[in-house]
């Protein structure tokens, strides 16, 4: 019986460690993360990420692909419509193999296999959409803002033009008084002209 080149062989033969890592696959899609030996977590790791690499292809070709592998129909719809696409920004390196420890019992070395987040990318370009869409809202208040402030301006120019012309109102009210002033002088020094004459025509009436 050869001996497999990426570690020690599972189970009883070739076809047993196919049907473990199938089984291990399908649970690790269906629950995200799963506790495994680490012999069998890093045996698993690559046959994942290939099948979540199918999963980002997406056509029919890759979907009958994975079924040969996945016998569940129910986690093939999973991981092509939700795992999948989770990660079509990023290159590889879906999963995470983090050990915890021996068992109890035979003392194997144990490791818990899980699907990693996706990308901070995504997160950016969310962060970058809300900071597009906040400065879309901001310039589409600003002409409600410059409406709104459009009256108050012409407010302001009504009452910088009264007070404008005031100053001429104020010159031309000096320039009357001014004009009134002189002829009410006039009128003053004839008043007593006119009783100089009054007191003279008594005068004339004892000489008759």
């Amino acid at each position: 019986m050869p001996t497999p080149t990426k570690g020690p062989r599972l189970g009883g033969g070739p076809a047993h460690e196919r049907l473990m890592m199938a089984n291990l696959a399908t649970a690790l899609f269906e629950h995200g993360r799963i506790t495994t030996t680490e012999a069998k977590a890093k045996r698993l790791r690559p046959l994942a990420e290939r099948l979540i690499t199918f999963a980002k292809r997406g056509d029919l070709a890759a979907r009958r692909r994975v079924l040969t592998v996945v016998r569940d129909k129910d986690v093939v719809h999973v991981l092509f419509t939700e795992i999948g696409p989770r990660y079509q920004t990023r290159q590889g390196g879906y999963t995470r193999i983090v050990k915890v420890g021996p068992r109890k019992g035979d003392n194997a070395p144990m490791a818990i296999i899980e699907l990693v987040e996706p990308l901070a990318e995504q997160v950016v370009a969310e962060a970058t959409g809300a900071t597009k869409r906040a400065a879309k809202e901001k310039a589409a208040a600003k002409p409600a803002a410059a409406a709104a402030a459009a009256p108050a301006a012409d407010e302001v120019e009504v009452v910088a033009e009264a007070a404008e012309s005031a100053p001429d109102e104020t010159v031309e009210a000096v320039a009357v008084e001014a004009d009134e002033a002189p002829a009410a002088e006039a009128a003053g020094d004839e008043a007593p002209a006119d009783e100089a004459a009054t007191d003279e025509a008594p005068a004339e009436d004892d000489k008759a």
